[in-house]
Formats: structure tokens, sequence, C-alpha cells
């Protein structure tokens, strides 16, 4: 229970100030722990990114998959896979992501990170393929910059609403994604 809390206070602590306000003594704080609590659980702030990482791309992932099993046709699932991704961006789990991404990290976290954005980008790959690309694999990696792009966009909190945004996006990628 101590450990989900201080993953909760985590993703919180990253949410509203960035990987910056990810310290040892505001988790102590944020779950009433003493400071040297914290470090019963996590040996660093890498070692609660990689956690974090752990239990929530999992998370993410499946509710885009789900998404896209939801789906009729191949061209749906592309626009669920995009749909689904950008709706999370609101989601204090993506907020922390977010925050995590953009921050330093050591290796092991980064690899974690990678990994998790490869397993997004497989989901697609099937899909892509049954709309003729050559090279679904490649079409899926550009297909998820135009996720990124519109998620940083959101995220930026510019003069677009985030809907014009997500409809945008999905535009440009079935435009894009029609092999």
């Amino acid at each position: 229970m101590q450990r989900g809390a201080l993953l909760d206070a985590a993703r919180s602590l990253l949410s509203e100030g960035g990987t910056e306000a990810l310290t040892f003594p505001a988790l102590a704080e944020r779950t009433g722990l003493a400071r040297s609590s914290v470090y019963e659980y996590f040996r660093s702030r890498a070692a609660v990114v990689e956690e974090l990482c752990e239990v929530d791309f999992p998370l993410w992932a499946a509710e885009v998959s789900a998404a896209m099993e939801a789906a009729d046709s191949p061209e749906q699932q592309v626009e669920a896979y995009v749909r689904r991704q950008l709706a999370l961006v609101g989601d204090r789990r993506h907020r922390a992501v977010v925050a995590i991404s953009a921050s330093e990290l050591d290796a092991g976290a980064r690899e974690k990170i990678r990994a998790a954005h490869g397993g997004l980008v497989a989901m697609i790959v099937e899909a892509l393929g049954a709309l003729g690309h050559q090279e679904p694999r490649l079409a899926a990696m550009l297909l998820q910059g135009i996720v990124d792009a519109a998620v940083r966009r959101i995220e930026l909190g510019v003069a677009e609403e985030p809907e014009a945004i997500i409809e945008a996006a999905v535009a440009m990628a079935l435009r894009g994604v029609r092999g």
C-alpha cells in the first residue's frame, strides 16, 4: 500500500511540477512517511521513474489496444489508435509520463520508455499492413510521430482547443495511412 501511495504521489508531483518537483522530501510529505522510509522503497528518483513506467505504460497501452480491438476495420483501428492516445493526454498518468520523458533519466528508465513506445507502435503495424503499406513498421513510426506532435501541441495549451487538435491529427493520420 505504501509503495502504491508513493507512486500516486510521484504522479501528482510530476504532473503538477515536472521532474524538478519529484524529490524524496516531497514524496515523504505527500504520503506522510519519513524521508528515510521513502528510501526503503526506492533507491533513487530514477527507480521511482522506472517503476512508474512499468506500472503506467502497460495500463495506457491496454486502453489503446482495447479501443483498437473495438474497431471494425483497419482504418477504424488507426482512428482508434490516434484518438485513444490523445484522449489520455489529460490523464494524470500521461502528464507524469510526459514530465518523465522530458527529464534527464538514466539509461534504464530511458530504455523502459523506448520499449513502451515501441509496444505502442507495434500495435498498429498489422492494421497499416492491411491498408496496403509496403513498409507498415515505418508507417507506424510516422503515425506515432503525428500522435506525439499532437500531444505536445495539446500539452502546450496553444490557441487551438484540444478537440480541434485531435480532429486535425485524426484527419492527417487517416489521409496519410491509406496505402
